[in-house]
């Protein structure tokens, strides 16, 4: 039965998963790039998702926020089916912090404007509050003498840690983060992670899309390997990464660790 054909229902409580991806597929004309996943996240896990380039990862990461629509499947984001036509997708998109490789900043705004932004237009705080706000969350990401420079005067990790605080300010109950450091110079990304790995710490649920392996062993609750548009392979870091049962997940740790 198609999401547009039943009743979107769900009596969400907190000892269910927070996000549920039931057979979830995704086609691009003949392309096939999501081909049946199935992945719950429970509140509070940090989970991980590894795999080559084209295995499917950005894509499942983005229809968990619909900013791809999926060919078929159910996607759940706490009592609220995604794909649903109906459903009020930027209402939901409130409690959805989502951080992407590029920083998409407004280059005329400060960093506490960037942050504020959303805060006086998406929610209505006024000035006073949402300025308020965004420092405070500039200073979480360690950026507190940065609130009024442009992203121009900002190094990139400077930047994207402006675009995880934009985010954060939202109170998000799920954080995405789509290779957020794979667009950086490697000495830049060590801050980026360390402010990650505070989240984590903090208990934020979140779903990884990187190549970091050092992160992933360290901080995941969970590792999810993809490859061919499914999920071939997750467990504890220490499983996947010490004892991959896969040859594909065998082959790929192979080749990078």
């Amino acid at each position: 039965m198609s999401p547009e054909a039943k009743t979107p229902t769900r009596n969400y409580t907190e000892a269910q998963p927070i996000v549920s991806i039931r057979d979830l597929k995704k086609s691009f004309g003949d392309l096939v790039v999501l081909d049946g996943v199935d992945l719950d996240v429970e509140k509070g896990e940090v989970v991980v998702i590894l795999g080559p380039s084209g295995s499917g990862k950005s894509t499942m990461l983005r229809c968990v926020n619909r900013l791809e629509h999926p060919t078929a499947g159910e996607v759940w984001f706490e009592d609220t089916l995604v794909n649903y036509s109906k459903t009020n997708i930027n209402r939901m998109r409130e409690h959805i912090g989502m951080v992407f490789q590029q920083f998409n900043l407004f280059p005329h705004l400060t960093a506490r404007g960037n942050v504020a932004l959303a805060l006086r237009k998406v929610l209505g705080k006024s000035k006073e509050e949402a300025d308020q706000i965004a420092v405070e969350q500039l200073e979480r990401v360690d950026l507190g003498d940065r609130v009024d420079y442009y992203p121009s005067q900002l190094s990139g990790g400077q930047q994207q840690r402006v675009a995880i605080a934009r985010a954060l300010a939202m109170d998000p109950h799920v954080m995405l983060f789509d290779e957020v450091t794979s667009a950086l110079d490697p000495e830049l990304v060590r801050g980026v992670l360390d402010v990650m790995k505070e989240l984590a710490l903090a208990g934020m649920t979140m779903l990884v899309v990187t190549h970091e392996m050092g992160f992933a062993r360290d901080v995941g609750s969970r590792v999810v390997f993809m490859d061919g548009g499914v999920i071939v392979e997750q467990g504890t870091p220490e499983e996947v990464f010490d004892n991959p049962q896969n040859e594909r997940t065998q082959d790929f740790l192979g080749h990078i660790m």
